[in-house]
């Protein structure tokens, strides 16, 4: 059956309004049903071509299977944040009615006002081509932290699971913000569902 699309929490027409805080209408639709879709698409066809691939003639230099293995780990990891990133989006950025991931947040961070500082500027570090993340560290130490993945699969630390993915490819946020790559994540920030990523949260 492969990979498939993972439904987002409302609907194409819904995401129109709910996210326009944050994206134009046009990119909310370029970004799931063209870009997301072609991160699903691409990591099937790339499942595919592996069960023929030769694994005899893998190197480091170049050889059909060794790039089919990096582009796999590329769009799988495109796929996943991306799975995350609309789940995030749709509420109010108010944590207040999600008491347990805030008192994570204050634990690990201080303040939540201490973690929104950080993670702004964390997305806001990441190359052209990157996400600035919260994520649950379950290898190292059980805790929250802010990293910086750069292309998807660059950067990512082992173990921990993604709860909120801020995607910062100028993709998300060229064609209402331009380059003003700080006004979408501080709108980003102030459209996140809590109660969804604390679900996230409790589930991990």
């Amino acid at each position: 059956m492969g990979y498939q699309l993972k439904k987002r929490p409302y609907t194409d027409e819904e995401a129109k309004t709910l996210l326009a805080p944050v994206m134009s209408p046009e990119s909310t639709d370029w970004h799931y049903n063209k870009h997301h879709m072609g991160y699903v698409a691409k990591l099937n066809e790339i499942e595919e071509k592996l069960k023929n691939s030769d694994r005899s003639a893998a190197n480091a230099n170049f050889a059909e299977f060794s790039e089919l293995k990096r582009q796999e780990s590329f769009n799988h990891a495109g796929m996943v944040l991306h799975d995350v990133f609309w789940d995030n989006l749709g509420g109010d950025g108010d944590i207040s009615g999600a008491a347990e991931i805030k008192a994570a947040i204050e634990k690990d961070f201080g303040s939540f006002d201490a973690w929104k500082a950080d993670f702004i500027a964390t997305a806001t570090g990441a190359k052209n081509s990157g996400w600035g993340l919260l994520v649950l560290d379950k290898l190292g130490g059980n805790r929250l932290r802010n990293v910086q993945v750069d292309f998807h699969n660059f950067g990512a630390f082992w173990g921990a699971v993604p709860l909120v993915a801020c995607d910062v490819f100028e993709h998300a946020y060229y064609h209402k913000d331009g380059p003003n790559r700080g006004a979408y994540i501080k709108n980003f920030v102030e459209n996140l569902h809590w109660n969804r990523i604390e679900q996230m949260y409790k589930d991990a």
